[in-house]
Formats: C-alpha cells, sequence, structure tokens
C-alpha cells in the first residue's frame, strides 16, 4: 500500500506551485481530483512542448508532466450548482489545495472556514504569493517575480556584473514542495489528535528560504555576498569549463589542497601542481583566472565525457553539463526507473518524469497520465459524491459542469 492510501485532495491548483503540490501527494498513493474548467484551462494546458508540434488543452507536456496521476473534475466555480458540488468534495476529502491569490477562495464562498463547516477536520493549504497577513497580501505573485524578491537574482551573476535571473521560477517548485511536507505533516497532526486546520503559505518566503547562507551573512556581518559566477569561497578551481564541440562544458572542482594537486598533475601542469603559491587555498584564491585558463586550454582539446574520466579516475570530481537530451539519454536514470512511459489518450506514449525517491516499505509508482480536461467527471460525480442520473443531468443542464 502506497504511503497516502485512502487519501483524497480536493485539487483548486493552477498553473505550476500548486500542481507541483498535489503531484507529490499523488506520487504517495493520494487520489487527487483536480477541480478545473473550459471556461478557464489551466494556463499550463495551454503551453508548449507540444507533442508533434500540434496544440491542444490535452496535449501540453508541460501540463501532462506535473499532473500525472490526478483525476479530473470539470466545474464551473461561478455557477452557484458548481460550488455546491465543490462543498460535496470536500465533504468526502481530508485536504484541500489551492493556489489563488489572496481572498479568491473566499470570495467563492469556499474559504477556510466555509469549508470547514462542511469538514470540520478538513485540511486547507494556500498558497498565496505573499501569504494572508501583512501588508503586500492582496497583491499577486507569479513565479519569475519571486527570484528577484528573494534576493536570489542579487546572488546570481559575474563579478563586477549585474544582478542576473536564474533561468527559471524557482518560486513555484520551492512553493510547491514546501506546501506538500506541510501538508504531510498536518495530516500527521490530525492522525494524532483529530484536528484539521489551515496553513497558509507563502510562496515569497518559500523562496528565501533558499539562500539562508546569503541572509545570514547579512545578519551576522551587515554585508552583502558578492556576485561571483560559479566560483566558490572555499574551493578552488569551482566552475564549468569549455569543452571541444559546439556549447559543451564539464563541472571541474577541487575540494582540498589534496585535489588540486592531483587535477593539476592530470591535466599535465606539473608546474602548477608544484608551485608553492597554489598550494593553499588562499594562494589559489589570488590566481583563480591563472588556474581557470589553464585548465580551459586543456578541457577545450577534449569532450565532456572524455575530461570527466580523466579526471575522476585521478580523484578530482568532474562531470558534464548536461541538457534534456544527454539527461533523458542518461543510463543510470534509465536503470533506476526515473523515467516513465504512460499511454495517454491524445499524444500516446510518452516519456515522463517519474518519482526521484524510493520506499522499501511503501513503494511508490505512476500509475495513471494526466487526465484529459474533464475526464473524470461522471466518475466523481457518481462513484466519489454519490449522484444519481438525475442529479447529473440537471447540473449538466445548468452548465455548472464545465
Amino acid at each position: 500500500m502506497k504511503p497516502l492510501s485512502g487519501i483524497r485532495v480536493a485539487d483548486f491548483t493552477w498553473v505550476w506551485a500548486g500542481p507541483f503540490c498535489t503531484l507529490q501527494l499523488a506520487h504517495l498513493g493520494a487520489e487527487v481530483i483536480r477541480v478545473e474548467s473550459s471556461l478557464r484551462p489551466c494556463v499550463t494546458r495551454l503551453l508548449p512542448p507540444w507533442p508533434d508540434g500540434e496544440p491542444g488543452v490535452n496535449r501540453s507536456g508541460y501540463f501532462n508532466q506535473y499532473n500525472q496521476g490526478k483525476l479530473s473534475l470539470a466545474l464551473d466555480l461561478k455557477h452557484p450548482e458548481g460550488i455546491a458540488v465543490a462543498k460535496d468534495l470536500v465533504r468526502v476529502s481530508d485536504v484541500v489545495c489551492e493556489n489563488f491569490a489572496f481572498g479568491v477562495m473566499d470570495r467563492l464562498g469556499l474559504g477556510y472556514d466555509a469549508l470547514r463547516s462542511v469538514r470540520p477536520d478538513i485540511i486547507m493549504i494556500s498558497m498565496s504569493g505573499y501569504g494572508a497577513t501583512g501588508p503586500e497580501r492582496e497583491y499577486v505573485s507569479y513565479g519569475p517575480a519571486q527570484v528577484p524578491l528573494s534576493g536570489l537574482s542579487s546572488l546570481t551573476g559575474y563579478r563586477g556584473s549585474p544582478p542576473m535571473h536564474v533561468g527559471i521560477s524557482y518560486g513555484d517548485p520551492t512553493a510547491g514542495l514546501h506546501a506538500a511536507v506541510a501538508t504531510l505533516a498536518a495530516l500527521w497532526h490530525r492522525e494524532q489528535t483529530g484536528e484539521g486546520q489551515w496553513i497558509d503559505l507563502s510562496q515569497w518566503e518559500t523562496t528565501i528560504c533558499m539562500i539562508p547562507e546569503a541572509i545570514m551573512e547579512y545578519a551576522w556581518h551587515g554585508t552583502q555576498p558578492e556576485r561571483n559566477g560559479n566560483r566558490d569561497p572555499w574551493m578552488v578551481p569551482h566552475g564549468i569549463f569549455r569543452c571541444a564541440g559546439e556549447q559543451r562544458w564539464v563541472a571541474v572542482v577541487a575540494r582540498d589542497d589534496a585535489e588540486w594537486q592531483r587535477l593539476a598533475r592530470a591535466i599535465g601542469r606539473n608546474d602548477l601542481a608544484e608551485d608553492p603559491e597554489l598550494a593553499t587555498l588562499s594562494g589559489r584564491r589570488q590566481a583563480v583566472e591563472r588556474i581557470e585558463q589553464a585548465i580551459e586550454e586543456w578541457t577545450l582539446q577534449r569532450t565532456p565525457m572524455e575530461v570527466t574520466q580523466v579526471l575522476q579516475a585521478a580523484g578530482v570530481p568532474a562531470f558534464p553539463c548536461y541538457d534534456s537530451r544527454n539527461l533523458a539519454e542518461d543510463e543510470h536514470l534509465r536503470e533506476e526507473g526515473f523515467f516513465v512511459e504512460l499511454e495517454h489518450p491524445e499524444v500516446g506514449r510518452k516519456l515522463h518524469l517519474g518519482i526521484p525517491w524510493r520506499m522499501s516499505g511503501t513503494p511508490c509508482s505512476v500509475t495513471r497520465p494526466a487526465p484529459l480536461l474533464g475526464e473524470h467527471t461522471e466518475f466523481v460525480l457518481r462513484n466519489v459524491l454519490g449522484y444519481d442520473d438525475e442529479r447529473i443531468q440537471n447540473l449538466l443542464a445548468s452548465g455548472a459542469l464545465r
């Protein structure tokens, strides 16, 4: 049995942060019922990549990755009957998850107080941008904005250069993982006490948690860490180096003086290995540009894998900088079973990222592809909520199921 078998999640989330949270719960065995509507499809249903270049609300690789294992209930939450159905779903659920802007669920009539009156021990997690208290709670937030707001961009870039965006929307998956862990803690608490609770999560604050060293440097010393590219204050060299070929790179690190000696000799630079000024970290810091130039002169004559093999054989950490194709074809990841192939009704059998953990006592697996929009509406109404034919037909006629 999976860890969360028997737990049902009413999933009102969309885009990335919320669905990433409920994906983890689905991986753990929860029955996740995603409430969505054709009147306002999830943004990720409308984003590439598209299999075979053909777009469609059920064909987005983005959506289909982050919604594996879930059910889809088509429901118009602006319709009074849609709200009634949503409350019935909450009545038979253990967890409610949402990542709308602050106040949206309350305005829909689905805030925590309203849902607690339906099910007193419900666990509700709200993942707004700035939390439900404080002067900025009304602000609408997006993951890319969380990166500079968190201070992460101030640390990203090269010495003497301005701040840089890190490339992805770290605020979304970071909040999603924090939310999943918080939900597990709340489920454990309810198991011990019988009490549900409302979890107020700030995506901004969870993103700030990614840079504790920088925060503590200012708290302790009143100084702002300087942007320094890929370099590290405690390891020299520490970076990525160009290799033979178009945009081919390798990461190389010497963690201590002994590794530096092995690295220098492995690249044929005994002169550097025997240079007393480079024997210590402080000396290598002073000569970091000369060291990096010597390494890159050597790596440019070799492929990333050739560099990796030579340096690893010498006991020096090194590995190619992978792109998406490298990852998809990696023998270790495939042998580990990290990738899964799921048969999807519209796009066929495609490769997906699977579950990045193993549990010996409660093994987890991906058993269902992402749902078509509204694919499980009738199943949920009949088998989960117990509606009869007349009730379903009335809902269809009212326009609440769309």
